[in-house]
């Protein structure tokens, strides 16, 4: 698990005639620069923080740089890179994060597929294949409709080399349906926004998922993953019995006395599964009864032989 925070200066992402591109009902604010500017107070020192307590509650620290500085100092804190869905055009913000060597989870809401394979070829130029692609839409918040998770599978065929995710921006409501198909479809990492208060006023808290969401997520991924079982097919100890008791076997239709020829109209097929199995029917006709087999008996491989045999 992973706890990512984003690292920002309004003056650094954004000028200040950039227009608001969210709902308004929720986040009134009508400039960008007004709206980061509201929340880019913590710097160095309080994620340096943030990412010792996360260390000491066993918690991976991530935070998504918006510029160079925060990419830089932010690198002896986390692991890997996220990199939003606005940069990833950003050509030169993603060599230079990519020369860290680090893993970088590349969202791409918003964007072609040429731009996509564009933004890996930066990144593998530098030397660094470590590269995690996050289907995202980058509505805010996003309809199920708009959703398109079935994207995630196309994201497997067109990118065969790479983990595939999914970062979520629908209503908080609906999460524990979205992400969890997201995951059956082969998200192997899913990035949603959290609150303590979905009440809270902003253009992020009223579309994130709490602590009780969490929990039931957890739940149930635990509870589908549990259901799925193996990928391999095979069949289990338990369903032994049925397979035995389950299945059919070669049963006299009627009385067959000794040294008859055993024909198709003397055989019909039933449970239990215990004698000769269906599929070698055509083994037994034409053979030559060993003994009497009486109507309704289950047919078993001593009581015929083969002509020429004695």
């Amino acid at each position: 698990d992973a706890i990512k925070f984003q690292t920002y200066k309004a003056e650094l992402i954004t000028s200040k005639h950039s227009p608001a591109y969210w709902d308004r009902n929720k986040e009134p604010t009508s400039s960008q620069y007004e709206l980061f500017k509201k929340y880019d107070k913590f710097w160095k020192k309080e994620y340096e923080e943030l990412s010792k307590i996360a260390e000491e509650e066993g918690i991976i620290f991530l935070s998504t740089p918006f510029d160079y500085e925060s990419a830089d100092f932010l690198e002896p804190l986390m692991p890997a890179y996220k990199v939003a869905s606005a940069d990833i055009t950003n050509l030169p913000f993603l060599r230079h994060i990519a020369r860290k060597g680090k893993p970088i989870l590349l969202s791409t809401g918003a964007s072609t597929v040429s731009e996509i394979w564009k933004a890996i070829e930066t990144i593998t130029e530098e030397g660094n294949d470590q590269i995690v692609l996050l289907h995202c839409s980058l509505i805010y918040p996003t309809p199920l409709e708009k959703a398109n998770l079935g994207m995630i599978k196309d994201m497997y065929s067109k990118f065969p080399d790479y983990i595939i995710g999914y970062s979520d921006h629908t209503l908080s409501e609906h999460v524990l349906d979205v992400l969890p198909v997201a995951w059956l479809l082969g998200a192997k990492v899913i990035e949603k926004h959290f609150t303590f208060d979905k009440t809270l006023p902003g253009n992020d808290h009223y579309h994130a998922m709490d602590k009780e969401d969490l929990k039931k997520l957890r739940a149930k991924i635990s509870y589908l993953r549990e259901m799925i079982g193996s990928l391999k097919k095979f069949y289990t100890d338990e369903e032994l019995i049925a397979r035995k008791f389950a299945r059919r076997s070669l049963v006299a239709r009627r009385d067959i006395k000794k040294g008859q020829i055993i024909t198709e109209e003397d055989i019909l097929i039933k449970r239990p599964g215990t004698g000769i199995p269906p599929y070698l029917i055509d083994f037994v006709i034409g053979s030559i009864a060993t003994r009497d087999i009486f109507e309704d008996e289950i047919i078993g491989f001593g009581d015929f032989r083969r002509p020429g045999q004695e």
